[in-house]
């Protein structure tokens, strides 16, 4: 997905310090923010990261959740053809269907349980379009940053459909990394967590994992006690490295249902403007430029319109926000 906000703010996005000892086991709590994509019947999503609060999960960087909508109303998808560089794109649906193409050639539906991850690496463009089959559109798009050293990486479109694991009253579906006895063989450039969970009423489940990694719980629907803090819809709760259990209970008396990311810290200070992850403004300057001049990202066959062009650059410098702490 791309990010059309009309005027999109340059954000550098670091850790920061570590806290105290004492809040290494709390959980906080992510709260998102509105964002319109396009005009008056667009979709609207809720973007948790980045945030002032909080840049990064791991190398997780962008979450947006969107949906329910329904199509009819809003008018669905339909992204034309964008760029991306510096990043991996992952798609991840609960409802609807997407039509995916990029300029590597590839052509794929996006649906419910099945990821789509794109490597944007020096330069890829793609579009997305939900079909005519789709009446409720659902689900996140995530971005990964790439570290220095693949930053530049080969462009790559990867598929992949886990098979659901059963426990304790759950349903996990593992995408990215490893989690129970399920291993995703999709590639990452840096270690990395994703999974689909769904609790059913009362469910309380103890997952293990990676006490080196940050882990983020992105509550889709219900209401879920993670580690005992509650958390509500379209909230991201977030614990540092430390952790080495996480359990979830589900306080709803419907069925509940989050997304769950992981990494260890990713230690590297990014900028990230429009569609782009670079380490400098410069380095934005120039892939706008190469997006505007038609030049590096190649182009999108059977996409049935103009592509999105890039938004303008402030007239000042780009310096990029730093979070607070």
């Amino acid at each position: 997905m791309s990010n059309v906000e009309r005027d999109p703010v340059s954000t550098t996005c670091t850790r920061g310090p570590e806290a105290a000892e004492p809040a290494l086991h709390r959980v906080e709590i992510l709260t998102p923010r509105d964002v319109p994509l396009g005009g008056p019947r667009s979709m609207r999503v809720r973007r948790t990261l980045p945030q002032r609060a909080r840049s990064f999960v791991g190398a997780w960087c962008f979450a947006d959740h969107y949906g329910p909508d329904d199509v009819a109303r809003r008018g669905g998808m339909d992204l034309p053809p964008h760029p991306h560089t510096g990043l991996q794109t992952v798609t991840w649906l609960f409802d609807g269907e997407v039509e995916h193409r990029d300029s590597l050639g590839s052509h794929a539906y996006v649906r419910p349980g099945e990821l789509n991850l794109m490597t944007g690496g020096r330069g890829i463009c793609h579009s997305e379009v939900s079909t005519d089959r789709t009446t409720v559109l659902h689900g996140v798009q995530l971005w990964v940053a790439l570290p220095n050293e693949h930053r530049e990486a080969e462009s790559d479109f990867q598929r992949y459909v886990p098979s659901p694991i059963r426990k304790d009253g759950a349903e996990i579906r593992v995408f990215l990394g490893s989690l129970l006895q399920a291993v995703s063989p999709v590639r990452t450039f840096t270690p990395l967590l994703g999974a689909e969970l769904i609790l059913e009423p009362g469910a309380s489940l103890t997952l293990g994992v990676d006490a080196t990694f940050e882990h983020g719980l992105l509550v889709d629907e219900g209401d879920i006690e993670l580690n005992g803090t509650a958390l509500s819809p379209a909230q991201l709760g977030f614990l540092r490295p430390g952790t080495g259990s996480l359990t979830l209970r589900n306080t709803s008396p419907a069925r509940a249902r989050a997304v769950l990311l992981g990494g260890p810290p990713f230690e590297e200070e990014i900028v990230m403007w429009w569609n782009f992850i670079g380490r400098s403004g410069e380095e934005i300057v120039q892939a706008r430029k190469d997006w505007e001049e038609g030049s590096r990202f190649g182009e999108v066959q059977g996409y049935d319109g103009a592509r999105l062009p890039a938004p303008e650059l402030p007239t000042t410098p780009l310096k990029p926000r730093r979070r607070a702490r």
